[in-house]
């Protein structure tokens, strides 16, 4: 299953509209990397709007369904896609873990949680894909505990080359259920940002760090 062009752009009108995607080009966000961004995304948010939370779920489901088959579970990365995977495996009747940024330095120092023997192979969810590199290293744990990943399945991506080119090799297939340029169009048809402004967002997309570096040097 590939997603369709109008719910592309209907995930990302939901989180335009309940503000978990927030847009200023003009006074950008500091991420915890300390660059400028002009791009905030929270896609938690989704968990308190049931019929936002509802369509994700159902949609995600679906998608791994057609383009993965059915797993043996659902692993969910945390913390973004701790909720929303525990809300896919429950759609798709199937069951869940969770991997952990790191294992933990107590108890068993596991950094997968959960009861790993009822599952052979899993979908990975997140909520969010910039660089790649948290959900790589999920993946990665997956791997090392001995379950096969048959892909990941992410709420927002922002597109970047250089995680694309890391999903690559580490032969994860990775589906996004919106992307960056969908929401863009989106923001601009709905009166979010003007052409303007969306010429600013596109340019922060092309290159984030340069972009960056130029507004802080200002």
């Amino acid at each position: 299953m590939t997603i369709a062009s109008d719910q592309r752009r209907k995930v990302a009108e939901f989180l335009l509209r309940i503000k978990a995607i927030q847009l200023r080009p003009s006074d950008p966000f500091t991420w915890a990397s300390g660059r400028l961004s002009p791009i905030y995304c929270d896609n938690r948010k989704l968990l308190s709007h049931p019929a936002v939370r509802t369509f994700v779920r159902q949609l995600s489901s679906e998608l791994i369904e057609e383009r993965y088959g059915k797993p043996d579970g659902i692993a969910g990365v945390a913390t973004g896609g701790i909720a929303l995977g525990a809300l896919v495996a429950q759609e798709m009747g199937l069951p869940f873990c969770y991997v952990r940024s790191s294992a933990k330095s107590h108890g068993t120092g596991q950094q997968v949680e959960g009861d790993l023997d009822t599952m052979r192979n899993v979908v990975v969810i997140e909520d969010l894909i910039s660089t790649g590199k948290s959900s790589l290293n999920a993946v990665a744990a997956l791997r090392e505990a001995d379950l096969e990943v048959k892909g990941l399945v992410a709420i927002f991506s922002y597109g970047f080359s250089d995680a694309v080119a890391r999903f690559e090799e580490a032969k994860c297939p990775m589906e996004v259920l919106t992307d960056y340029p969908t929401m863009l169009e989106q923001a601009q048809a709905e009166g979010y940002i003007t052409e303007e402004q969306s010429k600013l967002l596109a340019a922060w997309s092309s290159d984030p760090v340069a972009w960056s570096d130029e507004r802080q040097k200002a």
